[in-house]
């Protein structure tokens, strides 16, 4: 047995790195519906391990403060964004009924306007209205904003969000399970400081929201490796590689089904690689979606635990400021076991295989250990295949020349750049939430936690609705500034290049999750407190804000 399996943690080689992790733990009271795939409670399973395996020592803890509709329409539509601010199941429901809203006249004609909008924002079957809809969207919003603007303010070197990742979501329409792209509102929060930045998508599927968003653009350039073919969103072919200012700054690299931890590494840190060689970027962003494990209910690739954490190990070996995100993942005790051991990871710890008792003990089960073993199922990227999609994605960035440049000027002063002891946000009740009734209404059952009972060898995989082909084409990204804001020169044609700021996330102190494992966690409306450690040198900041 190896070291790092007989202990709790081992510390990995090389030099640390500040850590900061973000968690609400409402994200786990939420839930898209019966049968649906996508379970947000994966991430209170993911932060129970975090928290059991003592990984709270090694990082700062934060609780972000939820985006707001303003901060959103930095990218989206306000039209979109208002929709989904007030759109409940109720209205929903009435107006499949044809009765409108109580009170509100003209009944038919409201139940017909509901019924358009969802069609026209793509609201519905797979991207369900759901109790706590914004509030769901603003908490994953929040998260990756607020990472971000901590790495660029040198306040961390890696950011966490478990709760973002969101890739698919459009300017004006929600698609693939996600409403609004937390990851472009990150990104745009970047390119304030950054004069290039990174993408880096490994989610079984094109992370094709993203790209789009920043498709003309030579500021960000975007890197999805994705099973292609009749597959969702049915976008990422080798030959988009953007447009205008932004042609040769798209990559991407079509997989097919069973890819090997071993066939990926080869084709992943190569191309990476000559990426950073060629762009120079000087922040990277990396959606760490988890349907790309083996065994996923709709994945149809083959990645170990390890494999998948070897992307998120090489990314870090660059020393570059890296926001690390959530995305897909449906078999969920996978991936919740995955994500916390690349927490452990980015915190320089390696974690132990024995898994430590936690709230959700009994779903890692039988074997009780934090690993995720390939299958033998067949793998259809023969290594001809792959060297031949590795020499054009070459060529491609070839043809980038010089890594672009942009004109530096004075970074307009938001609230995400006020001192985190300012008097009035430290009398503000950071802890205000919904009522205890509200929560439990939106808490699935207990069984729609586990994964299907048949899914064991060999077991199910959905591939109608969720692998069926998108509608969605891509837009000439084109944008407009935020009003009254400077911003570097050059600034690509995305909507709202500049986000707009949020204050510091409360501080997080203790050593559960406020959900039942060990001490609950209490919000600080002090903001200069950082988690309770062990009294050794962990790495960490001046603990100087927060994060959740």
């Amino acid at each position: 047995m190896s070291t790092a399996a007989a202990g709790i943690m081992t510390p990995v080689t090389g030099p640390k790195k500040r850590t900061c992790y973000f968690f609400d733990s409402d994200i786990g009271n939420y839930h898209y519906g019966p049968s649906h795939p996508m379970k947000p409670h994966r991430i209170r399973m993911t932060h129970s391990l975090v928290m059991n395996y003592g990984l709270y020592k090694k990082m700062e803890i934060f609780r972000a403060k939820p985006a707001t509709r303003k901060e959103m329409a930095q990218f989206h539509t306000d039209e979109y964004v208002d929709f989904l601010s007030r759109v409940t199941p109720d209205l929903v429901e009435q107006a499949a009924e044809g009765m409108g809203v109580t009170g509100a006249g003209g009944g038919a004609a409201r139940a017909g306007g509901i019924s358009r909008e969802m069609g026209k924002f793509n609201v519905g079957d797979d991207c369900p209205v759901f109790d706590g809809l914004f509030e769901y969207c603003s908490i994953s919003a929040g998260g990756s904003m607020e990472g971000a603007a901590r790495l660029s303010r040198d306040k961390c070197d890696i950011a966490i969000n478990w709760a973002g990742g969101l890739h698919h979501a459009k300017k004006s329409e929600a698609s693939g399970f996600c409403y609004i792209n937390d990851i472009v509102l990150g990104i745009l929060e970047l390119l304030r400081y950054h004069p290039r930045v990174l993408y880096v998508d490994i989610d079984v599927h094109h992370g094709d929201g993203v790209e789009e968003a920043f498709y003309t653009t030579d500021r960000v350039m975007t890197c999805s490796f994705h099973k292609y073919g009749e597959f969702f969103p049915g976008t990422g072919d080798i030959k988009d590689i953007g447009y205008g200012k932004g042609r040769n700054y798209s990559v991407n690299f079509p997989l097919r089904d069973g890819i090997t931890d071993e066939a990926y590494k080869s084709v992943f840190e190569p191309v990476i690689s000559q990426i950073m060689e060629w762009y120079r970027p000087s922040a990277v962003v990396l959606q760490c979606g988890g349907d790309s494990l083996s065994g996923d209910k709709i994945g149809t690739l083959n990645l170990s635990m390890r494999g998948h954490a070897n992307c998120v190990q090489f990314i870090k070996s660059f020393g570059l400021p890296l926001l690390l995100l959530g995305g897909g993942g449906y078999t969920i005790r996978n991936v919740s076991r995955t994500w916390a051991f690349e927490t452990g990871l980015a915190a320089g710890q390696e974690l132990g295989g024995n898994i430590p008792m936690n709230e959700y003990y009994e779903y890692y089960g039988p074997t009780y250990q934090l690993d995720v073993p390939q299958c033998n199922m067949d793998d259809l990227n023969t290594r001809e295949y792959l060297e031949k999609i590795k020499a054009q994605v070459f060529e491609t960035l070839r043809h980038t020349g010089a890594a672009p440049s942009v004109q530096l000027q004075p970074i307009p002063r938001t609230a995400m750049d006020q001192d985190s002891d300012d008097e009035e946000e430290d009398t503000r009740d950071p802890n205000e939430r919904r009522s205890q009734h509200s929560r439990d209404a939106q808490v699935q059952r207990d069984d729609e936690f586990s994964d299907s009972e048949d899914e064991g060898e060999g077991g199910r995989k959905d591939r109608q609705s969720w692998q069926s082909l998108g509608a969605g084409t891509l837009g000439n990204g084109s944008i407009r500034l935020g009003e009254g804001r400077k911003v570097m020169a050059g600034v690509p044609s995305v909507d709202a290049l500049v986000t707009p700021g949020q204050s510091e996330a409360e501080d997080v102190e203790g050593t559960g999750n406020g959900e039942g494992e060990g001490e609950p966690l209490t919000v600080s409306a002090a903001r200069k407190t950082t988690v309770a450690g062990d009294g050794e040198d962990d790495g960490l900041g001046d603990g100087d804000v927060s994060m959740g």
